[in-house]
């Protein structure tokens, strides 16, 4: 019988944590491929901030092409300067409703807030894995997943090369 995956992509964590980590991007198609060989995707979401800049929605058209339903939040500016973009509640609702659905719920993201989540997903039967940079993925996390698979240079795209 064929598995049956779902994935969930939390887009600004991923940016961050790699670029911080690595100073490279992550490679969506690495990661499409290795998951979804031999497996039927009940639902991939990538879930990112919209700032309606031509480089993001190239990048968003990417996604889309590889596979992923896109889902944008609008980039909020406060007043005193900080951004508000988060995604934590609507990725939470999708993860819980793509479990009983699910043979394995993928959850791409370092956020401990998600912990919680992960463990009302096993009380359905789904496993569990996280995807995260090792060093910047929170324990509760980490402990919350059946598996927690580190982000390598095999999920990284190459640096762009300098030019002098």
């Amino acid at each position: 019988m064929t598995q049956r995956i779902s994935i969930f992509v939390d887009v600004q964590n991923i940016y961050y944590t790699t670029r911080d980590a690595y100073g490279q991007n992550f490679n969506y198609q690495a990661f499409w491929d290795q998951l979804t060989e031999g497996r039927e995707v009940v639902r991939a979401v990538a879930y990112a901030i919209d700032r309606g800049d031509a480089a993001q929605m190239n990048f968003q058209r990417i996604l889309h092409q590889i596979g992923f339903e896109i889902r944008l939040k609008p980039y909020i500016q406060r007043r005193d300067g900080s951004a508000k973009g988060d995604w934590d509640v609507g990725i939470t609702i999708d993860l819980l409703d793509a479990a009983p659905l699910s043979d394995i719920v993928v959850l791409l993201s370092g956020d401990g807030d998600f912990d919680l989540a992960l463990e009302r997903v096993k009380t359905d039967g789904a496993k569990t894995w996280v995807y995260g940079v090792p060093a910047l993925t929170a324990q509760a996390l980490v402990k919350a997943c059946d598996e927690f698979y580190a982000i390598d240079d095999a999920l990284l795209l190459p640096k762009p090369s300098s030019r002098k």
